[in-house]
C-alpha cells in the first residue's frame, strides 16, 4: 500500500478464497510503508477483533511461552475475560519453552490455570479426533522466526490438517517475522519432507505464520488421512499484525526457544542451522547458542575456542565436552545477514576429514531441502554458483508468494 492511499475508518472482514482475514483500519494511521517496530501490534494484542468470536465457545489453544500480550500470557488474558479454554496444545520445547531441541514433551496441566496440556511433540504431533471432539475452535499464537526448518510451523500445519478433517475453525493470531524481509534458499524437494521441512518453500520463506497458513490452504498442501490426495481446506481466520510490513526490523520481546536466546542468534539462525547437519557445533551447550561455530581438534577453523556442556535447554549437545575451534559471531553485524553460505563453504575447505564433515544421518538433506549440497561443496562450487541451482524454483515461489501476502 502506498502512502497516497488513505486508510478508511472501518473494521472489515474479507473472505479470500475461503480464508478469512479480520482487520482494522483508522484514519490517520501511518501507512504500512511508514511502519516502525514501536507501532506494530500483534494479532493477540488486538483482542477486540477475535474475543467476541471466542466467548461462549470451547476453545483449544496452541501456544507456548511466546504467546504473550505485554508480560501477560494469552491464556491468562483470555481466561480473565471469560473465555472457556478447555485445552492447551504444546509444541516442541513445551508450553513454557524450556525443553531442549528434539526432547519429547509430555502431557500435563498448567499449574496456574489448571487447564490440561496436551503435547504435540510427544505421542502425537497432530491433534487427534478425540482431542478435538470437545472443542469448538482452535487458536494458534506462537512466535516464528521465518525459516522452513523451525518446527512451530510444522505444528501449525498438522493442527490445520486436523481442523480441516474435523471441520473445526482455526484462528491464527499473527505475529511479525523477524527475518521477514528475506526470501532465499533452495525449495524443499518433497522427497526430503520431514518435521523440519514440510512444505515446498525456501529456507527463508518471507512469510508470517498467518501468511503461511493462507499458503498452506490455498496451495492445497493439507492431506486426507491415508491418501496422497491434497483436497482438504481448513476453516481459517487470520488476525493480522497492525502497522507491520516485511521491512520492519522487529526485535522479538521473548526468546522463541532455548537455543535462540537473543536477536543476534535469530538473525544468524538461517545461515548457521545448516551446520547442524555437520560435525560443527553451533554453540548448543554454551551461552552463545547460534552465535558461535566450531569443530573439535582443528585450529584451522578459527582461533575462538569453546567447549559445549550439558545444560538446561541443551541436553547432550553436539561435541559435548570437546574443545572446539572456530568463530565468535556474537558481535558481528547480522542485521542484513539473511542466508549466507560463506561460513559453511569455508569450514568445509578447512576440514581435515571432508568425508565425515557431514553427519552420516544425512540430516543435511532435510535441513537444506535436497541432497545436492555435499556434492556441490566437494566440487568446490562458489556460493554464487550454488545459488544458481536454486532457480527457477526460487523465482517461481516468489511469484506464488504474492498471492498470500497480507503485508507489503
Amino acid at each position: 500500500m502506498t502512502s497516497s492511499v488513505k486508510l478508511l475508518v472501518a473494521t472489515c472482514f474479507l473472505s479470500l478464497a475461503g480464508i478469512s482475514i479480520s482487520c482494522s483500519a483508522q484514519t490517520g494511521r501511518k501507512p504500512a510503508s511508514a511502519s516502525t517496530p514501536e507501532t506494530v501490534r500483534t494479532g493477540a494484542e488486538q483482542m477486540n477483533l477475535y474475543l467476541p468470536s471466542l466467548l461462549g465457545k470451547r476453545v483449544g489453544m496452541i501456544v507456548n511461552h511466546t504467546s504473550v500480550i505485554g508480560k501477560t500470557h494469552l491464556v491468562d488474558s483470555l481466561l480473565s475475560r471469560g473465555v472457556t479454554i478447555k485445552t492447551i496444545f504444546a509444541p516442541e520445547h513445551g508450553f513454557r519453552g524450556q525443553a531442549t531441541d528434539g526432547e519429547t514433551i509430555s502431557n500435563g496441566r498448567d499449574p496456574k490455570s489448571g487447564v490440561p496440556i496436551i503435547s504435540l511433540y510427544g505421542a502425537n504431533r497432530k491433534p487427534t479426533v478425540a482431542q478435538l471432539d470437545s472443542l469448538d475452535v482452535i487458536v494458534f499464537d506462537i512466535q516464528d522466526v521465518g525459516t522452513r526448518f523451525y518446527t512451530y510451523i510444522s505444528t501449525m500445519h498438522y493442527a490445520m490438517e486436523a481442523c480441516a478433517e474435523n471441520k473445526k475453525p482455526f484462528v491464527v493470531l499473527d505475529r511479525p517475522n523477524p527475518n521477514g524481509k528475506y526470501v532465499d534458499g533452495p525449495i524443499l524437494n518433497p522427497q526430503f519432507k520431514s518435521f523440519v521441512g514440510m512444505h515446498p518453500i525456501p529456507i527463508l520463506h518471507g512469510l508470517t505464520v498467518g501468511e503461511l497458513a493462507r499458503m498452506i490452504n490455498g496451495e492445497k498442501w493439507l492431506k486426507k488421512p491415508d491418501t496422497a490426495k491434497a483436497d482438504l481446506r481448513c476453516p481459517l481466520t487470520v488476525i493480522p499484525v497492525k502497522d507491520y510490513n516485511h521491512q520492519v526490523a522487529y526485535t522479538l520481546p521473548v526468546a522463541p526457544s532455548p537455543n535462540l536466546p537473543n536477536q543476534q542468534s535469530i538473525l544468524l539462525y538461517p545461515t548457521l542451522c545448516l551446520f547442524e547437519g555437520t560435525i560443527v557445533s553451533v554453540g548448543r551447550g554454551t551461552d552463545k547458542q547460534f552465535q558461535v561455530i566450531g569443530g573439535p581438534g582443528n585450529p584451522k577453523f578459527g582461533s575462538y575456542q569453546f567447549t559445549p556442556v550439558d545444560k538446561p535447554g541443551a541436553i547432550n549437545p553436539p561435541q559435548e565436552g570437546k574443545l572446539c575451534y572456530g568463530l565468535d559471531l556474537s558481535a558481528v553485524d547480522a542485521t542484513n545477514q539473511g542466508l549466507k553460505l560463506n561460513y559453511l563453504i569455508d569450514f568445509y575447505k578447512k576440514a581435515v576429514d571432508k568425508e565425515h564433515f557431514f553427519l552420516a544421518t544425512n540430516y543435511i538433506f532435510r535441513l537444506y531441502g535436497n541432497d545436492q549440497l555435499p556434492n556441490q561443496l566437494k566440487l568446490g562450487l562458489t556460493e554464487e554458483a550454488i545459488r544458481k541451482t536454486w532457480e527457477p524454483g526460487l523465482s517461481q515461489y516468489k511469484e506464488m508468494r504474492k498471492k498470500y501476502l497480507i503485508y507489503p
